[in-house]
């Protein structure tokens, strides 16, 4: 049983993922909330559960070790019991509840859960008024009544975007950015990581390079581990400029890192390209896909240790995609697979349900999502061994199975 993280690449054999199963949080998504929640339709739960332990199963016979983060956080409470009470302080602190006595009540109606798996499933699925049974008594506000009169249902959002585990923080090399995430909505899914990596007898120790109380913000879809020394990070929809220079001072001086490079590629600040791993993953030694609308050239800034402690020397590098990842890879040759098969209507639909999201158990050995079929059809013609992920539901929430997935130990190549 191995204990802390190793990720030094993106391809190596997959040893130990974390996964979350999706829950109740989906059945409390009212339509009229859906972009608030950062959901484009609302999935059939049954269904989507049923396509998330396929993918769980299929990882699984890979001999991949999947572990569950609503599972995880349970172990904390169980070993660490005081750490339950210091997470549900937090918890209420940042779930946005209105009213002076709601709080207290929902403190109460969480506290009466004893079991602590039911009660992380519970905190991530939210609570609705019907859920709470508020006494009317002499110490009522207005306050409170005209808040529980209000228009919405939710005393606390759910979090339906948890099973996108990618994104509330990502494991680089042998330590973890815990990161702040760009929306209010996203940023509370954090909360678990911060009490892994605090408390969890296996994650404890492990170095953090970014913290969820940073001033900048940060998503884990943006940070590709291409080697044990360099590192690729999205400037994007989700991840400041700013975040990345707070990364590179905690990741170039910490003895737990082997990095020494970062490069910062400019994508697009759209819905389409919301992170770097929506628009290229790798997926073999010399193979990478690709969103077609990111081909020709790039802005990327490279960013390295400078001579002192904390001194951070940039440079811009304006190049092809190809020519930027040869030199990061020491690849002589890299091909790009473009999502569709570089067909623009194909390329459009596929990259909008993740075609070029994908999750590499080993080189050349790719999760991909069922439904895009064009990019798969391309990726098997390029010789790539796919394991198929049925995908009708899991893709409504905008993400694939790379999204949908956190390594926490790979091989090395």
């Amino acid at each position: 049983m191995t204990k802390g993280l190793h990720v030094p690449s993106e391809i190596g054999a997959l040893k130990k993922v974390c996964l979350h199963r999706p829950g109740e949080e989906l059945l409390n998504l009212p339509p009229f909330e859906l972009e608030r929640l950062l959901f484009d339709d609302v999935p059939f739960l049954e269904v989507a559960q049923e396509e998330h332990d396929t993918f769980a199963q299929i990882l699984r016979d890979q001999g991949v070790e999947v572990l569950y983060l609503e599972k995880l956080v349970a172990e904390v409470f169980d070993t660490v019991p005081e750490a339950r009470e210091e997470f549900l302080d937090q918890y209420i602190a940042e779930a946005g509840i209105k009213g002076q006595e709601m709080p207290k009540v929902v403190r109460e109606k969480l506290n009466s859960i004893t079991d602590n798996l039911e009660f992380v499933q519970k905190t991530m699925a939210g609570l609705t008024k019907a859920e709470i049974d508020m006494p009317l008594h002499a110490s009522t506000t207005l306050d409170s009544l005209v808040n529980s009169d209000s228009e919405s249902d939710l005393i606390i959002d759910p979090m339906p975007n948890l099973y996108f585990t990618r994104d509330p923080f990502a494991v680089v090399g042998n330590g973890v950015c815990l990161n702040r995430m760009y929306s209010v909505t996203r940023n509370r899914e954090t909360l678990y990581g911060k009490y892994i990596f605090k408390y969890h007898p296996d994650y404890k120790d492990v170095s953090l390079y970014f913290r969820r109380d940073a001033a900048f913000h940060t998503e884990g879809g943006d940070v590709l581990n291409i080697n044990e020394h360099t590192l690729a990070v999205g400037i994007s929809q989700r991840t400041q400029a700013a975040a990345i220079d707070v990364m590179a001072q905690n990741i170039f001086w910490n003895s737990d890192s082997k990095v020494d490079r970062i490069l910062a590629f400019d994508i697009p600040n759209n819905r389409a390209m919301m992170h770097l791993d929506t628009v290229f993953t790798q997926i073999d030694v010399d193979k990478f896909t690709i969103h077609p609308a990111i081909m020709g050239t790039l802005k990327v800034y490279e960013l390295t240790p400078g001579t002192t402690p904390g001194d951070v020397k940039i440079k811009e590098i304006c190049d092809t995609l190809e020519h930027i990842l040869e030199d990061a890879t020491g690849v002589d040759q890299i091909k790009l697979i473009p999502c569709g098969g570089g067909d623009p209507i194909a390329a459009a639909r596929e990259q909008w349900n993740d075609g070029s999201n994908t999750l590499a158990v080993a080189p050349g050995k790719i999760c991909v999502y069922a439904r895009n079929t064009v990019t798969n059809d391309v990726l098997y013609k390029e010789g790539l061994d796919l394991l198929v992920v049925p995908s009708a539901e899991l893709s409504r929430g905008r993400g694939g199975p790379r999204c949908m997935s956190m390594p926490f130990w790979r091989e090395d190549l």
